[in-house]
């Protein structure tokens, strides 16, 4: 029997293989992206958790259960201590301090993905797991593809990053949001399920559009 998860691995399946073959993460991966590319993507991204992170508590308010309520808060810590925490010691290695990092001005596609993400979220617990899930199990696919790359483990900079995102420890809380977002979809009507599919789609696109502002750099028009 197909799961609800099948089905939306299925719907962005183009989207996410022109993640993979972006310019930037292709340069990331063999260790050739520019370094000016990596600190504008650090310091948006490090800017982005700080709302993803609010997906997390949003799920532990509305999570039905101690288990699940638990659960949350254990990746709402993961993000504010160990995957900021990677951003803020790439920060000291460029000089730049942890106020100047967290005073970074989001730009454009950061405000618009997080917003969205925000609103989604005033929805169910269902549409909160749609709209961050896309985040995370992208990241995981990206970081276990890496890392089996020949040399991508080499680079003295890149490599913590592919090895975070491909560690046993992120893939477990990626495989429990999953498990969860079938959990929450069993029994639901059609309309309900497309709602969500295209939360996820929708979250999906605005990774490749994250990809793609970091390789751009991009900045307001005024």
């Amino acid at each position: 029997m197909e799961r609800f998860s099948d089905r939306l691995y299925r719907s962005v399946q183009q989207v996410w293989e022109n993640c993979h073959g972006h310019p930037f993460l292709t340069g990331l991966r063999d260790g050739t992206l520019e370094l000016e590319r990596f600190i504008y993507y650090m310091k948006q991204d490090y800017v982005y958790l700080i709302d993803y992170a609010k997906m997390f508590a949003i799920g532990s308010i509305k999570a039905y259960d101690l288990e699940t309520m638990g659960k949350f808060a254990e990746l709402l810590h993961s993000t504010l201590n160990v995957e900021m925490e990677l951003h803020r010691q790439y920060a000291e290695r460029f000089g730049i301090a942890r106020e100047e990092l967290e005073a970074t001005q989001p730009a454009p596609t950061t405000i618009a993905y997080t917003k969205y993400m925000l609103d989604a979220a005033q929805g169910s617990l269902a549409e909160v797991v749609a709209a961050l899930l896309p985040c995370m199990w992208s990241y995981r696919e990206i970081g276990s593809a890496f890392a089996s790359h020949p040399g991508s483990l080499e680079h003295p900079l890149y490599r913590e990053w592919i090895l975070m995102y491909s560690s046993e420890e992120f893939g477990e809380l990626t495989e429990w949001t999953i498990g969860l977002m079938n959990r929450l979809s069993e029994g639901l009507p059609e309309r309900e399920l497309a709602r969500l599919e295209e939360l996820f789609v929708t979250t999906s696109k605005f990774e490749y559009m994250f990809w793609d502002m970091a390789y751009r750099q991009e900045e307001w028009p005024i």
